[in-house]
């Protein structure tokens, strides 16, 4: 600190509290929201905290300064607790395919018109129509007349809603065998589920959708008085995803067949709730994805909130996130095998 001028100082002082931040998100995932809720949504902003340090650690190396080695030692630590935030895969499938799976949160397909375009549900099904994966996981569905799933030989829906109908659908071109929910109190959110048979193979494929964020991506809603209301909520917003994970896991673990868990988290792949659901289950976009995998049109940073995770044993043969305006979520789709 010496031999720094004033304003590297100012510099390196921001540098050490982005850092300090950092490192402290990486305990997070291990400690329940239950415990430091507010504190807990430090793991929504790992990705721009990773940014941000890669850029100071820039910024010294072309300065020639050792306080370089600040930021490059906590994201090194970060990079063997959790990996690379970005992977560098194609999308080029390994090995033989067996079972194609895709998951969309659908935005109820544009009813109210946030996106100010024509035929945006129709756009929607004809782009699934095309990708055509086997097994199709859909949040925030809403049935509607011009909504056509007829494609698909089985599914299974859970809607909730007087006037409006809204829930969760598994879409499948094998047989559903036995279908069902796990059922959270007091929320439109849920999990369900669907037993596929494929062969000689008996899968479980879950839904799952935890509790939403709500968060309005638009600067002036973070930027305003409304911040403190807004972590506040987001605060209690975890704790009842602990819960839900909670009731989701104690189902989950008496599962007869092996899993497949598809579904929008509305948390980070840095949080509590991701981490104890993944377990030993493979997440599908680690195994052969690329970029940044951002799931959810954040314009701040890159948000990953909707995964696949699979079976432990199986392989992962291919991963894609489409960039397609349908939605405020971006789809995903990958390809496994046995």
């Amino acid at each position: 600190m010496k031999n720094l001028r004033f304003f590297e100082k100012v510099v390196f002082i921001i540098n050490s509290i982005v850092a300090f931040l950092l490192l402290l998100s990486y305990v997070l995932p291990n400690i329940p929201p239950n415990t430091f809720a507010t504190l807990s949504v430090l793991s929504l902003g790992v990705p721009l905290l990773i940014l941000l340090n890669v850029l100071f650690f820039v910024y010294w190396l072309f300065k020639i300064k050792k306080q370089l080695l600040l930021s490059l030692v906590v994201i090194s630590i970060g990079y063997f607790l959790f990996g690379s935030l970005y992977k560098f895969s194609n999308w080029e499938e390994v090995g033989e395919e067996s079972l194609s799976i895709m998951n969309y949160n659908v935005r109820l397909f544009n009813l109210y018109d946030w996106i100010p375009e024509k035929d945006i549900d129709l756009k929607l099904v004809q782009f699934i129509k095309e990708q055509s994966p086997q097994i199709l996981c859909i949040q925030e569905y809403h049935p509607q007349d011009n909504i056509d799933f007829s494609f698909y030989k089985y599914n299974y829906q859970k809607l909730e809603g007087k006037k409006t109908k809204l829930g969760q659908a598994i879409f499948s071109q094998f047989p559903i065998i036995n279908s069902g929910s796990v059922n959270f109190p007091n929320t439109a959110n849920n999990a369900i589920f669907a037993d596929i048979v494929k062969g000689k193979d008996t899968v479980r494929v879950y839904n799952l959708h935890l509790q939403s964020l709500r968060i309005d991506p638009r600067v002036q809603s973070l930027t305003t008085e409304n911040s403190e209301k807004l972590l506040n909520g987001i605060g209690k917003t975890f704790k009842l995803q602990q819960a839900q994970t909670e009731l989701f896991l104690e189902h989950k673990n008496n599962s007869p067949y092996k899993v497949i868990i598809s579904g929008d988290f509305n948390n980070s792949a840095f949080s509590y709730v991701y981490n104890a659901i993944k377990d030993d289950m493979k997440d599908t976009f680690k195994q052969q994805g690329n970029g940044f995998g951002r799931t959810y049109n954040f314009k701040f940073f890159p948000l990953r909130i909707d995964f696949i995770l699979v079976d432990k044993s199986w392989t992962v043969n291919s991963f894609k996130t489409f960039d397609v305006q349908y939605s405020d979520h971006y789809p995903i789709m990958t390809k496994v095998s046995f």
